[in-house]
């Protein structure tokens, strides 16, 4: 059987971010949802605070498509820009690592006829014959 542990290392996004076209996995806080809360007293924040780990690609430089230019930012799958902690966004990324390769294998990514038998030897059977 092949070994499916992996190791995660965090790294804080104020103190250094990913190389420009990474995927991470990415830790984010905000508050959700952020308007549905009725203000108790006026220094009491909206919504629920949440901290939660999503798939990401970090990129140096993403045009949103109301035409807004964004640097050194994370993009979800949804197309929702996300900044480092501590720059001006409503949820942020606090952490990131750097995703684990695929079970059995050195890569994060194997495409067209290897990966037939990438998933079996990560399988641990023998091809299907």
């Amino acid at each position: 059987m092949t070994n499916l542990n992996t190791v995660v290392t965090w790294v804080d996004a104020r103190e250094r971010l990913p190389r420009s076209g990474t995927p991470v996995a990415a830790a984010i806080t905000g508050r959700y949802p952020a308007d549905s809360a009725a203000e108790s007293e006026a220094d009491t924040a909206l919504g629920e605070e949440f901290w939660l780990v999503r798939p990401m690609v970090f990129t140096a430089l993403h045009w949103s498509k109301d035409g807004a230019e964004h640097r050194d930012c994370f993009i979800d799958s949804d197309g929702v820009v996300r900044l480092p902690y501590g720059l001006g966004s409503e949820e942020t990324v606090t952490h990131w690592a750097e995703l684990p390769t695929l079970p059995g294998g050195t890569t994060h990514l194997v495409l067209g006829e290897g990966v037939q038998s990438a998933l079996q030897d990560a399988w641990g059977a023998r091809p299907r014959t």
